[in-house]
């Protein structure tokens, strides 16, 4: 494509429209990587600054994706969830396969810690109750998409302890072990923050990429509380509909 320096409409503008109809039209294909920064500079006669801008809000946008030390590549369509409160919480197996994707979860971390304040007035348990903590990386069609932190009572939930909690639903799980299921969100708030160190290496992103963090409050099936999940999205590949 020609770029016209002289147009109204800004040159990062100009290369961003370019590439975004270049994926529409299938040139560049899903989990395809598209050329590195120098190549487009000299393709569209345009500086990298520009490039990396236009590139930076199709990322923004959901269209393209960086991946640490390997480059940036078209993205596969993004995750569909409706952001409701109320019955029917649905979990994220369920949302994945709704989208047509395999869904995949992988332990990273599961141990017993104390409770919080905020912790023990959901939970109505007193400041020496103890909490388990599992921390999982979930994935659709293989990509990382979350991580997944859930806090639960330990008594009624102890078995989660060592039960095999890669590839399957915690929703499962929980039900599996004690017959209750996440059945309804209430306190819920999402907010956007930027990558840490060690979220950008697990989710294969760049430190500061912009993520979504959802701090939600589960009920089960009789209206009691059953966990609390605190989870980091990757915005590009997951999109909350309000």
């Amino acid at each position: 494509m020609a770029i016209n320096d002289s147009a109204v409409v800004p040159l990062y503008q100009q290369v961003k429209d370019d590439i975004r109809a270049a994926i529409e039209s299938g040139k560049y294909k899903t989990n395809e990587k598209i050329p590195p920064e120098p190549e487009l500079s000299a393709e569209y006669s345009v500086s990298r600054i520009t490039v990396r801008r236009a590139v930076e809000e199709l990322c923004a946008e959901g269209y393209l994706v960086k991946m640490q030390g390997r480059g940036t590549f078209v993205s596969k369509p993004r995750i569909h969830r409706k952001f409701t409160s109320g019955r029917n919480a649905a979990s994220f197996t369920e949302t994945c396969k709704e989208n047509g994707m395999v869904p995949g979860a992988r332990l990273l971390n599961r141990q017993i810690v104390p409770v919080r304040k905020d912790e023990e007035a959901f939970f109505h348990v007193g400041p020496e109750a103890l909490l388990i903590y599992i921390q999982r990386l979930r994935t659709a069609d293989g990509q990382p998409v979350f991580l997944e932190n859930l806090f639960l009572p330990y008594e009624p939930y102890k078995n989660l302890m060592s039960e095999n909690l890669n590839d399957v639903s915690m929703f499962d799980a929980i039900e599996h072990i004690s017959g209750l299921r996440p059945a309804t969100t209430g306190r819920q708030r999402i907010e956007a923050v930027r990558a840490t160190a060690e979220q950008a290496q697990l989710l294969n992103l760049s430190l500061g990429e912009p993520l979504l963090y959802l701090n939600a409050y589960f009920h089960d099936q009789y209206d009691h509380p059953l966990c609390i999940g605190r989870q980091y999205y990757i915005g590009s590949r997951y999109m909350f509909e309000f």
